[in-house]
């Protein structure tokens, strides 16, 4: 990595913002909170995600092809990028909170070792109900920089218990099921609170956007696109 500058770096990443009683008048939303000590982002209330592993473009997505989503996440981008930017978010949502989007099934091929704990549940990851509705790359400057692609999913589609977390890494802290009318109180970061003013606005529709908005911060200034219809906005 001699001469690169490390902080400018981005990396592709997917998020999962997971929705429960979205049919109700109190909606709520998965957080939890990363620590103090964490390199980016330490202390804000997020949402489960984080970066694509190489492993994640050989695992075996159940409904990856689904249309709009599977060619909006092409735009852009690498094309084979797709599939894998839906088994990192399904991969972060276990690893951070112990839940599973996932059908039975067993495993055909090897399993990677940052999914064998997956797989020993039982199940391949499904990408059934998700949604991607955002897209924004971390400004230059920070000390990690991410081409984040957000999802939407209903908690229904969970194949697990959603108040278990008992399975969850150490990554993020006080995971619990947040209503939207007390985001507020929580110190959320800017894109979040972008990402869930959306969301709030679809409810209850947790299917795909008409275009997804595209936060472009690849240089010194904001340009903000649409992916999947019209073309550049501002």
């Amino acid at each position: 990595m001699s001469g690169i500058d490390k902080a400018n770096i981005v990396r592709d990443a997917a998020t999962i913002v997971l929705i429960r009683d979205a049919g109700t008048d109190r909606p709520r939303v998965l957080m939890g909170q990363r620590g103090a000590n964490a390199a980016f982002m330490p202390n804000k209330f997020v949402f489960p995600g984080g970066a694509v592993d190489e492993d994640d473009a050989r695992v075996p997505v159940h409904e990856a092809r689904e249309e709009p989503d599977f060619s909006r996440l092409a735009e852009q981008a690498r094309p084979e990028l797709a599939q894998a930017l839906l088994a990192a978010a399904i991969r972060e949502l276990w690893e951070e909170s112990g839940q599973i989007l996932g059908v039975p099934g067993g495993w055909d091929d090897e399993v990677p070792a940052d999914w064998r704990g997956f797989a020993e549940t039982g199940h391949l990851p499904s990408a059934a109900g998700l949604s991607f509705i955002f897209r924004a790359i971390t400004p230059p400057g920070r000390p990690r920089r991410f081409d984040a692609r957000f999802f939407l999913a209903d908690a229904a589609q969970l194949a697990s218990d959603p108040d278990d977390f008992s399975r969850a890494s150490e990554e993020l802290g006080h995971l619990h099921w947040v209503a939207l009318g007390d985001l507020k109180r929580l110190d959320l970061p800017f894109i979040t609170q972008v990402v869930l003013s959306e969301t709030a606005a679809r409810l209850p529709d947790l299917g795909p956007p008409e275009t997804v908005p595209f936060f472009r911060n690849d240089d010194e200034e904001l340009h903000f696109h649409r992916l999947g219809g019209r073309g550049p906005l501002g």
